[in-house]
């Protein structure tokens, strides 16, 4: 069972139309693409990638499901498959929910050969928090810049539906990774810029988040029941 239960995030309309509008058929065409944070719960680029006939498509999660070819978790990314073999990586609505964010960053820089893609999508500050199976982190777009300014930025833009951030990059030919040891993130847990999370964070969030969730719960179910006895 997931460590906190909330709103599952879907890729939604505007992050499917990102990924039609910004991926070319010359990008996927014979191309090995692979897609991390694969399961598709309720929207996927998958159909719309593999229409333009990829050499291959091979999604990655943490758990079985549809979408899912492979089980490996972003943080051992490398351990399962090599450098540079990448020519497309996707990765919709993962970015929030990856604790050690820098780690799977990097993993996908390396993953990638020189001139792959890289195309996100992952939330802001300001949506709501959704634990599936966590929540860590919220990314603005002066974020995503900065992390991502070792490669060529090609589009990058906020989600017109919902806080977010969308961005497409591409590996530059001659390739030197950033140091984001030191760059901090806004994180629901602890309501602040910070460098990490730790176990103690979390169970803290926990203790404090669980009881107003359990009251919001009762309050939502109080109100429904209130409407359909007196209609109001």
């Amino acid at each position: 069972m997931p460590l906190f239960q909330g709103v599952i995030v879907m890729c939604n309309a505007a992050c499917l139309e990102f990924g039609r509008t910004n991926i070319r058929e010359e990008e996927v065409r014979g191309k090995t693409v692979i897609e991390v944070g694969a399961l598709d719960i309720n929207g996927s680029l998958r159909q719309i990638v593999e229409a333009l006939r990829p050499k291959s498509y091979v999604g990655v999660d943490i758990q079985k499901g549809p979408g899912v070819d492979y089980i490996c978790d972003a943080h051992s990314l490398l351990n399962h498959f090599a450098k540079e073999t990448g020519d497309l990586l996707i990765s919709t609505e993962l970015f929030e929910h990856v604790r050690d964010w820098r780690v799977v960053v990097s993993n996908f820089k390396n993953i990638l050969k020189p001139g792959g893609i890289v195309l996100i999508t992952t939330r802001s500050r300001g949506f709501p928090f959704h634990g599936y199976p966590c929540d860590y982190w919220r990314y603005e777009l002066s974020d995503m810049q900065a992390i991502w300014s070792d490669f060529i930025i090609e589009s990058i833009e906020s989600d017109p539906l919902a806080p977010g951030v969308f961005l497409k990059a591409r590996k530059p030919k001659t390739f030197t990774e950033n140091d984001l040891t030191r760059y901090t993130l806004y994180s629901p847990i602890k309501n602040k810029l910070t460098l990490t999370i730790t176990a103690a964070d979390i169970d803290k969030f926990r203790l404090c988040y669980m009881p107003r969730l359990f009251l919001s719960g009762i309050a939502t179910a109080f109100s429904l029941i209130t409407k359909k006895l007196f209609g109001r």
